[in-house]
């Protein structure tokens, strides 16, 4: 398995961060929120440098006017985007995934990566068409990790086209 590697695109908290909902502040930096999906409530703690961004953000009334979630943030130390409540992230945030598995090529570069169900993010012309016509015709799971067999099969595929696919371990943000 490869290691997931996040570029703080902050896409997933784009998506998911919709369902994450303040019901109350405690403190200036903790809250507890409440999952829409699943009705899970849970405390969370946010990061001392956003601290003061969230509980303004939060007492204006700006967090139904945000795209995503209410605890993305600019990364103070480079590009892209962070969560301010990382360490304390719910479940949805913890089991998502921005991607399932690596493809290398033959040289052991990556070529590309499995996202979503069955889609995959590829500048190979090679690889994307072995994948449109090997892969994407077969039953997909819900998840990858929920069919092992299905997985063993998109593998021999693409050794069969001379690409290595691996799965990702800890593909969450």
């Amino acid at each position: 398995m490869v290691s997931f590697i996040c570029d703080h695109c902050g896409k997933c908290c784009t998506s998911l961060g919709a369902y994450i909902r303040i019901e109350r502040q405690l403190s200036e930096q903790d809250y507890y929120c409440k999952n829409t999906i699943t009705g899970e409530v849970f405390p969370v703690h946010v990061a001392p440098e956003f601290a003061e961004e969230v509980d303004e953000d939060f007492t204006s009334g700006a967090t139904g006017s945000r795209p995503g979630c209410i605890f993305l943030r600019r990364n103070p130390a480079g590009p892209g985007q962070v969560c301010a409540i990382y360490a304390t992230r719910p479940l949805l945030c913890r089991e998502f995934r921005c991607y399932h598995m690596v493809i290398f090529n033959s040289s052991g570069e990556p070529a590309g990566r499995m996202v979503g169900r069955a889609d995959i993010q590829t500048t190979d012309s090679m690889l994307a068409r072995v994948w449109n016509d090997g892969v994407k015709p077969l039953p997909c799971p819900a998840t990858p990790k929920d069919d092992p067999a299905w997985v063993q099969r998109v593998y021999a595929i693409l050794a069969k086209h001379g690409y290595q696919g691996e799965a990702v371990e800890g593909g969450n943000k």
